[in-house]
């Protein structure tokens, strides 16, 4: 029996219709979208892959289109669906009609696509993230750093050309008070499948130079969903979680929190308030110095107050008791005046008493007399001379 010899084209002929009577209608698929491109017409293509849950190989892949004529609005409306573009790295459920070519072999036309099933997607593994980073313990790792008194040595970590950077600068050093801060930027893009690994690599730069840093700051300020997912990497959270430095975000607007939010140290909404908080920090720091300073003056005036006082009644004191002893000493004198006074042989002499002076010494007793001396007799009006007979 001879075996049947096919042309190529008769081959692929027959594996095109055994594909179109395999599947007549359009299909449920789910995949994972790689490479995703958009022509000049308009039209989407990309690759449609499943990778194995554990090991990560690569399970299967096929080529995909999204004609323009569906793309257009098929776009908008899973936009507005999920606040996502359609991306690669995405998990999509998409409504395909298998096709097979003889020239293009197998191509998946997609006519639609469940934009539900991509929001659960995100969000069962956004969540399966946060509980492995609760399991490990790592929620409130960071937190439990502490950030120095006065902060001011800043590792930020942002795109050099996004707006939010130069607000954040503008506002943390032309702060209103003066306040000096030395910032140093470490660029890492902030969007797409590398955001997490630069975001990491920039965050390895600054632990390698930790001790000249207070804290280190990752920002944004803002943008789609889909800008953000990044925010949300397990890889990206652990490294934040486990720095050795306080890590403070600002990566959205005021309804998005990521992972990388809950991980950190703290969050703000963006990055000009996390400029002020950092403003604030020093603001709080120099209103209670100069509270603790207007008390100190209080109580040093009062204190001197006080004493002047206290000096006031010394003074008084001292006055009074030196006038007391002045008075004292007069008395002692006017006393010694009298004592004196009265002893005065002057004073003697007047009261009518005489000396009598032998050879010009006083006599004291007739024993120092004898018959014959010669004697002067001092009155209180004058002197009188004598013999003794």
């Amino acid at each position: 029996m001879e075996e049947a010899i096919y042309t190529l084209q008769q081959l692929l002929s027959q594996v095109r219709e055994a594909v179109d009577a395999a599947f007549p209608m359009a299909v449920w698929v789910k995949g994972e979208i790689q490479g995703k491109s958009v022509n000049r017409s308009g039209h989407c293509y990309l690759n449609l892959i499943e990778k194995n849950m554990l090991t990560g190989a690569l399970l299967a892949e096929a080529r995909a289109i999204i004609w323009s004529s569906r793309y257009r609005s098929l776009a908008v409306r899973f936009s507005q669906q999920t606040g996502r573009d359609i991306e690669d790295g995405m998990n999509i459920l998409a409504l395909v009609s298998v096709q097979y070519s003889e020239l293009y072999g197998l191509s998946l036309i997609i006519e639609d696509i469940d934009a539900s099933f991509t929001v659960g997607e995100a969000y069962a593994r956004r969540q399966q993230t946060i509980a492995r980073l609760e399991q490990e313990g790592m929620m409130e790792l960071n937190a439990s750093l502490s950030l120095p008194e006065l902060p001011r040595r800043l590792a930020v970590i942002s795109a050099s050309t996004a707006a939010g950077y130069g607000d954040f600068m503008d506002h943390l050093h032309n702060n209103p008070y003066g306040f000096r801060f030395r910032s140093e930027l470490f660029p890492a893009p902030l969007q797409g499948d590398q955001a997490p690994a630069g975001i990491i690599a920039a965050l390895d730069c600054v632990a390698a130079r930790a001790a000249e840093f207070d804290a280190v700051l990752i920002m944004r300020g803002g943008g789609s969903a889909t800008d953000l997912s990044c925010f949300d990497d397990y890889e990206l959270a652990l490294n934040i979680a486990q720095f050795p430095l306080p890590v403070l975000t600002a990566i959205g607007h005021e309804r998005d929190v990521h992972v990388a939010d809950m991980v950190a140290f703290d969050h703000l909404k963006t990055p000009t308030a996390l400029a002020d908080y950092f403003v604030d920090i020093l603001a709080q720091e120099d209103l209670r110095v100069q509270t603790l300073a207007g008390r100190l003056s209080l109580a040093v005036r009062g204190k001197v107050g006080v004493q002047n006082t206290n000096i006031e009644r010394l003074r008084e004191r001292l006055r009074s008791a030196a006038m007391a002893r002045l008075r004292d000493q007069r008395q002692r004198i006017s006393l010694l005046e009298y004592r004196v006074g009265a002893l005065n042989p002057a004073s003697i002499l007047a009261k009518g008493f005489s000396l009598t002076l032998k050879d010009g010494r006083r006599v004291t007793s007739a024993a120092q007399l004898k018959q014959g001396d010669d004697v002067t007799i001092v009155l209180s009006d004058g002197n009188v001379k004598g013999k003794i007979l």
